[in-house]
């Protein structure tokens, strides 16, 4: 038996590496591409209407109505009746570092042991030939911030745009943001209806002190002269200090983000909630101390039984409203960031407006990701990262992204699903 799981493993792990072996990355193009007479979402809350932009060598270099007839070598996409938009960015995701979940440990690499790993950097372990990134690109997910997961400090994010060769390539915002697990403060029973033994607070209570303490050493360690060995895991995070990286804390309700407030005034640290599902209950605080947040569900049930059944879908125009600068990232394992685009669109249905609610996954996500110099909207000066669709890409009936462009390269949109939908469509005549 043994033996037969052994060659049914090889086979499978064979037809993976097969997969999508036809789409590489997009060679860069050296010329103009004008995208004419399309309805423009330019991620700043403006929609220009029966508009044209200009491209000329991956970047962004003029909007308008006038630009047809000033080059007679450049590319010509016809948008008519068609929808633009900057590509949506996942602003929290294991994708490049997970494949197939816990199903295959080979293909796995987003945690480290230990408790305290600031040092670990999860751009190094991103994997370009993931077979999920085609998907996203499919729905218009051009970029993503790429994190380690763990328990306590898991080490640090980078953003990667979907259109690499390797990493390096890959790479956008290098090592921009350190990420903070923190403990539940949350006592629930297990499934089987007992409550923890002991203490579980004070346990919480403790790591968070443990962290406070790491801290604490940082400041101290990276704001002397050395002379000695390098002490990695406190040099790590000097950038916490000189505010060239920010703190990512993972947490969701009120005592937690409380705690995390607590961060913020001690040690001056720009802060990032994550999750934060509660949020909407300390929204006028979270502006007050300058805490930005990215909503990492919403599609799902609310945090506790007392809260509104649709509260995950109310909470972003709660944020809206108090000036909160939010992101919406989809972390659900099951479609593995697919749903991004449609996140944001329950939450046009629940208070945002439209291009709010596009604004959640393109611009405030490239500000918190420090990103918006160069992405997250459609300006001149910026990269060309932009996607085309023939109908409204947050509505799941009408989502259908025709091109894509990553600084300004073509890229394909075939995928392994639609290379495996195409195959058993012939088989049985499908049309």
């Amino acid at each position: 038996m043994k033996k037969y799981l052994i060659i049914i493993f090889a086979i499978s792990i064979s037809f993976m590496a097969k997969a999508q072996d036809n789409i590489s990355p997009a060679k860069p193009f050296a010329g103009t591409i004008i995208i004419t007479n399309a309805t423009v979402h330019t991620g700043t809350g403006a929609v220009l209407n029966n508009t044209s932009i200009q491209i000329t060598n991956g970047k962004i270099e003029k909007i308008g109505n006038d630009l047809l007839g000033q080059f007679a070598t450049a590319k010509m996409i016809d948008a008519t009746g068609m929808h633009v938009y900057p590509g949506f960015i996942l602003s929290n995701t294991a994708i490049g570092l997970r494949e197939i979940a816990n199903q295959v440990k080979g293909s796995n690499d987003y945690g480290e042991l230990g408790e305290l790993n600031p040092n670990v950097r999860s751009i190094v372990a991103y994997n370009t030939d993931s077979k999920i990134t085609n998907t996203l690109r499919s729905n218009g997910i051009l970029f993503a911030s790429v994190a380690p997961q763990g328990s306590l400090i898991a080490g640090t994010s980078s953003v990667v745009q979907f259109d690499a060769w390797n990493w390096e390539d890959a790479v956008y915002n290098k090592d921009n943001a350190l990420h903070f697990y923190m403990p539940s403060l949350l006592v629930r029973p297990n499934r089987f209806g007992d409550m923890p033994a002991g203490d579980p607070l004070k346990v919480s209570r403790d790591r968070i002190e443990t962290v406070k303490q790491f801290f604490t050493q940082a400041k101290a360690y990276n704001a002397a002269t050395q002379t000695g060995a390098t002490n990695l895991k406190l040099a790590a995070v000097k950038g916490l200090f000189t505010k060239q990286q920010k703190l990512f804390i993972h947490c969701n309700i009120v005592k937690e983000m409380l705690t995390a407030i607590d961060f913020v005034k001690e040690f001056g640290f720009d802060v990032t909630l994550v999750g934060a599902s509660e949020s909407w209950q300390i929204a006028p605080l979270l502006k007050q101390n300058n805490i930005s947040v990215i909503l990492a569900q919403n599609h799902s049930l609310p945090t506790t039984v007392d809260d509104d059944i649709d509260q995950p879908y109310k909470t972003p125009a709660a944020l809206q409203k108090a000036g909160v600068l939010f992101a919406i990232t989809d972390e659900d394992e099951t479609t593995t960031g697919r749903n991004l685009m449609f996140n944001a669109g329950t939450a046009a249905a629940y208070g945002l407006t439209k291009e709010e609610a596009l604004q959640a996954i393109t611009l405030n996500a490239a500000k918190i990701l420090g990103i918006a110099d160069k992405s997250g909207s459609i300006e001149v000066g910026k990269d060309a990262n932009i996607i085309i669709s023939t109908g409204d890409a947050l509505d799941m009936r009408t989502n259908n992204i025709v091109h894509a462009f990553i600084q300004g390269r073509d890229i394909s949109l075939d995928d392994k699903h639609k290379q495996l939908n195409k195959k058993y469509s012939e088989k049985y005549g499908v049309k």
